[in-house]
């Protein structure tokens, strides 16, 4: 992957609002800033180049529902040939390294096991985060919208994953060689270690992220039990955010849940399931000392980004810098790997 880069006149109307939304999503600004600029972005999208000019000469974007004021100076700004004022502000803010270290391993990771789109639970379509993800210069990304149990994140059901199946492989023919987007989900671990989704399902899966949402305060012994059942499951891919603690942010802090971390790693370990090191910056999960024994186990790790909108993809910048700091080698992490490898690994658990 690469770092985001900053844009310079002239960028087109939609160019300069999608940076705009980027950053937000980047410095984990609030939902309603982001929104405004996905909205305004939307509108011109289905605008000819002609109808946009018009509007803007004639100061007619505001009649537009989804443009307000700040969208519409930026739209004018990008029109008439100059670099949006709120644009270049955000760039001398936001832009730049999100973690000192682990710039290396940061541009060797080419995937991600982990994303969510509108779907479920985030924030925008599923093109969108493949055109960020191909900005920043990754190769292949799994989209892993949540379950059906998880209803607070409007997780899916068979029939809509099968629709977002329809539309996963529709993208992949439009993109040809360019990029690769996996068939996943972010399968909730039930309580007895199951998981939230349908055998048939699972079957047409080409990475299932298994995590733990519910009952995270279970005592150690199930704990235990559940995750070792899913890190078993030869359909199960990576065992995400394995404590489910949170250390900050907009939800409060979460201790982190219960459960005997070397039977839970030397099961994935000796099933070949891999440990995420997830990088949201309110999760930071596993934390280091857990890092460090999957990694003397011999685990497998996946650096992923769990982002829930375009800007997010950057997260994995932060679980560089720890899996650097903690000596994880390059050729242990499968986010590191060509998409035809991840395939191959993917395809021989369930052998």
């Amino acid at each position: 992957m690469k770092s985001v880069s900053p844009l310079t006149a002239p960028v087109t109307a939609a160019e300069s609002l999608r940076r705009i939304a980027l950053l937000l999503e980047r410095s984990r600004a609030g939902t309603y800033r982001v929104d405004a600029f996905r909205k305004a972005l939307k509108v011109v999208d289905k605008l000819s180049d002609d109808d946009l000019i018009a509007r803007v000469d004639g100061g007619r974007l505001t009649e537009l529902n989804g443009i307000g004021k700040s969208t519409a100076a930026v739209i004018t700004q990008a029109v008439h040939g100059e670099l949006p004022e709120y644009l270049q502000s955000l760039q001398d803010k936001e832009i730049g390294a999100l973690a000192e270290g682990g710039a290396e391993l940061y541009t060797a990771t080419i995937g991600d096991l982990h994303t969510h789109s509108d779907w479920s639970d985030g924030g925008s379509p599923i093109i969108e985060m493949v055109r960020t993800a191909i900005d920043l210069g990754q190769d292949w990304m799994a989209l892993t919208d949540h379950s059906p149990r998880l209803t607070v994140a409007n997780g899916l059901s068979a029939e809509r994953l099968t629709e977002q199946l329809g539309v996963v492989d529709k993208l992949n023919r439009a993109l040809g060689d360019q990029f690769r987007l996996l068939r996943g989900i972010e399968v909730d671990i039930l309580d007895d270690g199951s998981l939230d989704q349908t055998d048939e399902m699972l079957d047409q899966l080409e990475i299932v992220t298994a995590s733990v949402h519910s009952k995270l305060k279970m005592d150690a012994a199930p704990m235990t039990r559940r995750m070792v059942a899913a890190a078993r499951d030869p359909r199960v891919n990576v065992l995400g955010h394995c404590t489910g603690r949170l250390v900050t942010g907009g939800r409060g802090q979460r201790a982190q849940s219960k459960f005997d971390a070397r039977a839970v790693f030397e099961a994935c370990a000796e099933s070949g399931t891999a440990v995420e090191i997830n990088s949201r910056p309110e999760r930071v999960d596993p934390p280091d000392e857990l890092i460090e024994l999957a990694r003397d186990l011999g685990c497998l790790f996946a650096i992923d980004s769990d982002a829930h909108a375009p800007g997010q993809l950057d997260f994995k910048e932060l679980g560089c810098e720890r899996a650097t700091r903690l000596g994880i080698e390059a050729d242990r992490i499968v986010t590191t790997w060509p998409v035809d490898r991840v395939l191959e690994w993917a395809n021989s658990r369930e052998n």
